[in-house]
């Protein structure tokens, strides 16, 4: 799997418009999409920073991933995502590596990315993301 290269870095937040406008304000953040995915259990907000994005997410319950990451260790980095050409390829690629996949096919994402996730243990303590606009 070649990566096209980083897609956004995932920022768990505590509170989303409170985060919003700290990265409008601190670092002229645009934001760029913002939407609830009730299935995944969080809002998220992706914020422009230059050529860069910032995906900002928020727990809607404190029973889910995003809630269990910011109650074990507080807000912070969450994950970075790699853009790839196509998800179902770099997913058969990275197990082929051996690779511990989260996600064992493409999902939908937030704002219509498809996407899957690589368990952090096989990336050295990172969560990773892989994403392509499907």
């Amino acid at each position: 799997m070649e990566a096209r290269g980083i897609h956004h870095v995932g920022v768990a937040v505590a509170d989303l418009d409170e985060a919003v406008r700290t990265y409008e304000r601190l670092f002229g953040g645009r934001l760029e999409h913002r939407a609830r995915v009730e299935d995944q259990g969080v809002e998220a907000a992706s914020m422009r920073v230059g050529e860069s994005r910032i995906e900002l997410v928020a727990a809607l319950d404190a029973d889910t991933p995003v809630g269990r990451f910011i109650a074990d260790r507080g807000p912070g980095m969450h994950h970075l995502a790699y853009e790839v050409e196509d998800v179902a390829s770099a997913l058969a690629d990275l197990a082929e590596q051996g690779a511990e996949l989260i996600d064992g096919a493409p999902r939908q994402g937030l704002f219509g990315l498809e996407v899957a996730f690589v368990h952090p243990e096989s990336v050295h303590g990172v969560l990773s993301e892989v994403v392509s606009r499907g």
